[in-house]
C-alpha cells in the first residue's frame, strides 16, 4: 500500500485521502489539546499559513493514549483549538497512533521513518513527521522540537 492509498475521517466524521495531497510536503502531528506541548499548536498554525500557498499542508491527528490528554469529543475538538490556539489547519477524528487499533496513517508513518532509540513506537502527543512531496521520503521529529525547527527542512522538501 501506498501512502497516496491510504485516508483518514476529518473531525466531523467526512473521508479524507491522502492522494488529494498528492504533490504536497504534509506535516502530520498527533495533537492534545491538554497537553503541556500544546503551544505547539500555534507555531504550527504560523508555518501552515506561512507555506499553506506553497503546497504544504498541516494535518493535526488527536489522539487521547497519553494521560488522556484529548478530553474533547470530535464535535467540540477543532473549535476549541480554534479558540484555544488560531488553528485553522485540517483536524482528523480522534485516532489511535499505537497498540492494535494504531490508524493506518500513524502504521505507515513509523514504519516508513527513522525510528527513535526506543523503536518506532511514538511516545508523546505532538510527535510530527514530515513527508516529501512525493511521499518517498518521511522525516520524524520529537514531541519536544519546536515547530520553528523543522523550517529548514519544509523548505528542503518545497525545493
Amino acid at each position: 500500500m501506498s501512502f497516496y492509498d491510504l485516508e483518514f475521517n476529518d473531525s466531523k466524521g467526512g473521508k479524507i485521502k491522502m492522494n488529494r495531497y498528492k504533490g504536497n510536503v504534509l506535516l502530520l502531528v498527533n495533537t492534545a489539546t491538554k497537553c503541556g506541548l500544546a503551544p505547539q499548536f500555534e507555531k504550527l498554525e504560523k508555518i501552515h499559513q506561512k507555506y499553506k500557498n506553497k503546497n504544504f499542508t498541516v494535518i493535526g491527528f488527536p489522539c487521547n493514549q497519553f494521560a488522556n490528554q484529548e478530553p474533547e469529543t470530535n464535535e467540540t475538538m477543532a473549535e476549541t483549538c480554534k479558540i484555544n490556539f488560531g488553528v485553522t489547519f485540517l483536524l482528523s477524528e480522534k485516532i489511535s497512533v499505537n497498540g492494535e487499533n494504531t490508524h493506518p496513517v500513524f502504521a505507515y508513518l513509523k514504519e516508513n521513518s527513522k525510528s527513535g532509540l526506543f523503536g518506532n513506537k511514538i511516545k508523546w502527543n505532538f510527535t510530527k513527521f514530515l513527508v516529501s512531496a512525493d511521499a518517498k521520503k518521511v522525516l520524524r521529529y520529537a514531541p519536544a522540537t519546536n515547530p520553528e525547527k523543522i523550517e529548514k527542512d519544509i523548505l528542503k522538501f518545497l525545493k
